[in-house]
C-alpha cells in the first residue's frame, strides 16, 4: 500500500484525462523540489542507467527512508518527485518491499515513458530500494 502522498498523486492523475496534462504535472512536481546542493552531485550519488544526469542521496532517520535528488532534465526531476511521494517517509524495511512497478503503473508511467526513461526510473527505484534494504 502506498503512502498518502502517493495516493493523492494517483487521484490527481485520475482527474487529469490527457497524458500531456499528466506529463506537465510531473514536470511541475520537479520544479517544486528544492535543488540538490552541488557538493552532493558526485560520482557516488550519481545513478547509472539514466539517459539524463541523476543524483540520489538516500539516508535513514530513525529507521525511516529519506532522500533528496536532482537531475539535469525537467521530466526526470519530476520522476524523482514522484518517487519521493512513493518512498520518502516510509520505514526503510517497508520501502525495500514496495512493488514500485505496480504502484507507478497506476499512474500510467509505464505506457508513456520512453525506454530510456523507463530504464532510468527502474535504476532510481533499485538504488532507493537497495539502500533501504541495507539500512
Amino acid at each position: 500500500m502506498a503512502q498518502e502522498a502517493f495516493e493523492e498523486l494517483a487521484e490527481t492523475f485520475e482527474f487529469l484525462d490527457d497524458w500531456e496534462d499528466r506529463y506537465r504535472h510531473v514536470i511541475d512536481l520537479g520544479r517544486a523540489m528544492d535543488p540538490l546542493d552541488a557538493a552532493l552531485k558526485v560520482p557516488a550519488t550519481k545513478v547509472d542507467g539514466c539517459a539524463s544526469q541523476v543524483w540520489l542521496v538516500p539516508r535513514t532517520e530513525d529507521g525511516v527512508l529519506r532522500f533528496d535528488g536532482d537531475s539535469d532534465a525537467m521530466i526526470v526531476r519530476g520522476l524523482i518527485a514522484v518517487l519521493k511521494t512513493l518512498f520518502d517517509g516510509l520505514p526503510a524495511d517497508e520501502a525495500a518491499k514496495v512493488d514500485a512497478r505496480a504502484e507507478l503503473g497506476r499512474l500510467g508511467l509505464n505506457d508513456h515513458l520512453s525506454a530510456q526513461r523507463s530504464n532510468g526510473l527502474r535504476a532510481m527505484v533499485e538504488r532507493l530500494q537497495g539502500f533501504a534494504a541495507a539500512a
